[in-house]
């Protein structure tokens, strides 16, 4: 059986964090599928979703180390191309990758007890995303 819906995640713009784990466990409930799997994704290319200890140290430190990696600059291609000021965003994404494959058993996503999945913004602006989550299973 497969069960698809989405999931509405209003950002504040960079670096804006939202844990979404339970909008999915419900998606997962809805579904009736006991066992298999659920896959997570956000649909566009300048925001990501991924797990994470979901805690304001962490939820401070994942886009930290992203900017530091991939900071905001109008020294990328993207920018020279577009002037859009978003280059640093969609690279970022793209490292982090726009979808995540959980377990389902017992009709629950299966997590480590400090395990959260997490939306994470990566555009300059806020935006209303779309994260779309199909299920498949028995």
């Amino acid at each position: 059986m497969i069960h698809q819906d989405q999931i509405s995640v209003r950002t504040s713009g960079h670096r804006d964090m939202h844990d979404i784990t339970g909008e999915v466990a419900g998606v997962i409930r809805a579904s009736g599928i006991r066992t298999g799997l659920a896959h997570v994704f956000n649909v566009g290319s300048t925001a990501t979703v991924g797990t994470i200890e979901f805690e304001p140290g962490l939820e401070r430190d994942m886009p930290e180390i992203l900017d530091k990696l991939m900071p905001p600059s109008r020294d990328y291609g993207h920018e020279r191309a577009w002037g859009d000021g978003n280059g640093h965003s969609h690279l970022q994404a793209t490292l982090m990758g726009p979808g995540l494959t959980v377990p389902i058993s017992a009709g629950a996503p299966v997590l480590g007890t400090w395990q959260q999945i997490f939306h994470l913004e990566c555009d300059i602006k806020p935006r209303e995303r779309r994260v779309v989550v199909t299920v498949v299973g028995e």
